[in-house]
C-alpha cells in the first residue's frame, strides 16, 4: 500500500523536474533571442545615424566595408516587389522559433532556435515597422562585403545559425546510427551465446 503513493511522487517529482528544465531552455532561447534583436536593431541605428546611404567607409581594402543601404527584398536584393511577402515569412519565422523554443531539450538547439528567431524578429521588425509604410518596410544593411552584396548582424546570425542547425542534425544523425550498430551488434553477439546449462 505504500509503494504507490511513493512512486507516484517519484513520477511527479520527475516530471517536475523535466517541466523545470523546458522552461530554463525557452527562456534561455527568448533571452538570446531578444539580445540578438537588441544588438541588431542597435547597430542598424547607429549605421543610420553615423554613415550616408551609398557611401563606402573601407575597412578591408575593397574586401570589406561599411556601406548605408536599405534594402525591401531578400538577400542579394532578390524579389524587391515583394517585400510584404518577406514581412510575412518573417513574421511566420518568429512564431515558429517562439513555438519550438517550448519544445527543444538540448542546450545546442536552444541556442539555435533562440538566435535564428531573433534575427527573424529583428527582420520581422524592420519589414513592419520602417519606411515607406507598415509591411513595406526596408531591411538596413551595412555590411558590405565587397561587390557581392550588404548585409547585417542579422544576416551573420541567421547564417551561423543556419550552419549550426546543419551540424547539430548531422551529429544527431551519427549518434542514430552509431547506436542502431551498437543494438545490431549486440543482438548477434547475444543470439552467438551458448545456451545456459539446466542441469545446474
Amino acid at each position: 500500500m505504500t509503494r504507490r503513493p511513493r512512486a507516484r511522487a517519484n513520477q511527479d517529482s520527475a516530471e517536475g523536474v523535466r517541466r523545470g528544465g523546458r522552461w530554463r531552455f525557452a527562456v534561455t532561447a527568448l533571452l538570446l533571442g531578444g539580445l540578438v534583436v537588441l544588438v541588431d536593431q542597435w547597430t542598424k541605428s547607429w549605421t543610420e545615424s553615423t554613415l550616408i546611404e551609398g557611401e563606402r567607409t573601407p575597412l578591408v581594402g575593397s574586401l570589406f566595408g561599411l556601406q548605408l543601404a536599405y534594402n525591401p527584398g531578400a538577400a542579394f536584393s532578390f524579389g524587391e516587389g515583394f517585400t510584404w511577402v518577406f514581412a510575412l515569412v518573417s513574421v511566420a519565422a518568429v512564431v515558429v522559433a517562439t513555438v519550438f523554443a517550448f519544445r527543444v531539450r538540448q542546450l545546442g538547439w536552444t541556442l539555435v532556435v533562440g538566435a535564428l528567431g531573433g534575427a527573424a524578429a529583428s527582420h520581422a521588425s524592420d519589414r513592419l515597422f520602417r519606411e515607406p509604410g507598415f509591411g513595406r518596410g526596408h531591411v538596413v544593411d551595412f555590411l558590405a562585403y565587397g561587390n557581392l552584396f550588404i548585409g547585417n548582424f542579422a544576416d551573420i546570425v541567421i547564417v551561423t545559425g543556419a550552419v549550426a542547425g546543419a551540424l547539430l542534425m548531422w551529429r544527431e544523425e551519427r549518434a542514430r546510427e552509431q547506436a542502431s550498430t551498437t543494438t545490431i551488434l549486440r543482438r548477434r553477439i547475444a543470439e552467438n551465446l551458448p545456451p545456459e546449462d539446466d542441469t545446474r
